[in-house]
């Protein structure tokens, strides 16, 4: 019998594992530098994190602790967003609130030393972000923890965080929304039927058609992640091929990586929910 940290885990490897997956690392594909393999490693070096979110006094040192771990790998930033939107779900389902206005008020009670902590992990790991907005500088992430003094003096909260980069950022929008697309998602995945792999393809494919993926807006732009959902919706429809437009995705360095976040999230949930392995 699986514990809540473990289902965690799982949902990270069952992420990957799905297939296909446009743009994004799986069974099947991958890039010269990120290989399934580190995918593997990451979930497996992340679990002493999850658990600490379990029973920990905090989710962002828990959060720090599993990037740290799923770092100990050579491909890489394997899974820090999909650990970011875990993370506050494991807390959710080991206090029994794993619903999305029980993930609320987790997000809620996150504190200034949350906060630190998330920018701690940033050192961990190069993550793409987007430039912060005017006036945000000091509070730049990409500073590590050489904004913690900032956050400090400016008294700000993981929740606070997020809220500042929801209308960029699809991890920091869920976080925001109650995870409103990871649960939507992991309704799918428990009404769906077959292979979880095929399960998670279709859950992210869905998501892909449903909203430009934030993260291909930071790392090519705003009419690339478009034309991503637009042609997700056509795999959908019948119209292409997800395993040719996978390989031409990849050819062309599209990486839907925040759609990747919300599967492994959906999963999660959908595993705590009853889905069986």
């Amino acid at each position: 019998m699986r514990d809540t940290a473990e289902n965690a885990q799982l949902a990270l490897l069952l992420e990957v594992s799905g297939t296909p997956k446009p743009g994004n690392v799986d069974r099947h594909r991958e890039y010269d530098d990120l290989r399934f393999e580190h995918f593997m490693a990451g979930a497996v070096g992340s679990l002493p994190g999850i658990r600490q979110a379990v029973d920990g006094p905090s989710i962002g040192v828990a959060f720090e602790r599993a990037v740290a771990g799923m770092s100990a790998q050579s491909g890489g930033n394997t899974q820090f967003g999909a650990l970011l939107m875990i993370i506050p779900l494991v807390r959710a389902a080991a206090t029994d609130r794993l619903t999305p206005d029980g993930v609320a008020a987790i997000i809620n009670e996150t504190t200034v030393e949350d906060a630190c902590a998330f920018y701690r992990a940033f050192e961990h790991v190069d993550v793409a972000v987007e430039e912060p907005p005017d006036g945000m500088d000091a509070l730049d992430v990409r500073r590590g923890g050489d904004a913690v003094e900032a956050v400090r003096t400016q008294n700000v909260t993981l929740s606070d965080i997020m809220e500042l980069s929801a209308d960029r950022d699809g991890v920091a929008a869920e976080w925001t929304t109650g995870f409103e697309r990871s649960f939507t998602a992991a309704g799918w995945l428990l009404a769906d039927r077959g292979p979880i792999y095929e399960r998670a393809s279709r859950a992210f494919l869905r998501l892909l058609a449903s909203e430009p993926d934030t993260f291909i807006v930071t790392r090519n732009s705003e009419a690339v992640a478009v034309e991503a959902t637009r042609r997700a919706q056509a795999v959908l429809d019948g119209a292409e091929d997800p395993n040719e437009l996978g390989d031409e995705f990849v050819a062309r360095d599209i990486n839907p990586g925040t759609t990747a976040d919300i599967t492994a999230a959906a999963l999660f949930i959908a595993l705590e929910r009853g889905l069986e392995v």
